[in-house]
């Protein structure tokens, strides 16, 4: 069981132009749609859609027009009642897949609207292997909120706790680093570096190579494990045992939105099936590109995994 915790969750709204992005013209569009989104969301999204167990948490108003839309993706549930409604985010992507999003702040949540979110969370973790605290907090929620949900998991399961995976950045990923330990992060290489308070070489030639020394500063000893996507140069899996990098096939990409959601899944599903390291880091590229030949935030199914050749490599450490 994959058991998934989304504070902010938002409604997608994708609009997808005929033209690059031209800022203070009219524009024509093609198209647009809806996808109830939020990270957490995505990533129990993709799971269900490859039949993985998985169980989404998230605060949600009985009278929210965003219930329709979560519903109606099949995704199991446990909401937590609320007075704030979710946010609306907006995309906008152009034909060459290139990317723009605005990003509203969300509702904001009140201390027993959080207590009771944290007390939803460690009662669906019963039996689960995997806990995944994704995405931005809402206002009202303080930054070491992630380290408050793993702390009373742990407390409650002790040794039969699940593992726990964060996907976040900021203030919110520097405390659960800083005092919780989780299993495992998924940064790209920009939260990365602004976790660790260095920059990398934007020009360099093999950004593996860039990435590897900095992810070394925190695994093992601040996390077990970190899974770093890089976009189109694919991404690097650092353990305490070993790191290994691969690339994606060639693809051609209609929207970014929700990919490296798609690649924490994808890790997640080969890892709950007993796949070794270099192979769940292969099925993480493999569902991240699928992601990103769909529009919208759609959640990718195993149909749509490319079938190009992602070759993976172990790297000197």
């Amino acid at each position: 069981m994959i058991v998934t915790v989304t504070a902010n969750p938002s409604l997608d709204r994708t609009v997808a132009l005929e033209a690059p992005l031209e800022v203070g013209s009219v524009q024509a569009a093609r198209g647009a749609r809806e996808d109830a989104g939020g990270k957490g969301i995505n990533v129990s999204r993709v799971a269900a859609a490859s039949d993985a167990p998985t169980l989404a948490v998230l605060p949600l108003a009985a009278d929210d027009p965003f219930a329709v839309s979560l519903h109606g993706t099949g995704v199991p549930l446990v909401t937590v009642p609320v007075a704030g409604h979710v946010r609306a985010n907006i995309t906008i992507t152009d034909p060459a897949g290139e990317t723009t999003k605005l990003n509203l702040p969300g509702a904001r949540l009140t201390d027993p609207e959080r207590a009771a979110v944290i007390a939803a969370v460690v009662d669906a973790c019963a039996h689960a292997h995997w806990l995944v605290l994704a995405g931005s907090l809402p206002p009202g929620v303080p930054d070491d909120f992630y380290v408050e949900v793993i702390d009373a998991v742990r407390e409650r399961w002790g040794d039969a706790a699940p593992r726990i995976a964060v996907d976040t950045s900021g203030p919110a990923l520097s405390a659960v680093v800083e005092r919780a330990h989780p299993d495992l992060i998924k940064p790209n290489e920009h939260e990365l570096a602004d976790l660790v308070g260095i920059a990398l070489d934007a020009a360099a030639a093999d950004l593996v190579a860039a990435v590897l020394p900095v992810a070394r500063r925190l695994v093992p000893e601040r996390v077990g494990a970190a899974l770093v996507t890089l976009g189109g140069d694919g991404a690097v899996l650092i353990t305490a045992d070993g790191a290994w990098a691969g690339r994606p096939p060639r693809i051609r990409v209609q929207s970014t939105v929700g990919a490296g959601d798609s690649s924490l899944a994808g890790y997640l599903i080969a890892d709950t099936r007993g796949a070794a390291p270099a192979e769940c880091l292969r099925t993480a590229i493999r569902y991240g590109a699928a992601a990103t030949t769909l529009p919208g935030t759609q959640a990718p199914t195993p149909r749509d995994l490319p079938t190009g050749d992602v070759p993976v490599r172990a790297l000197d450490v």
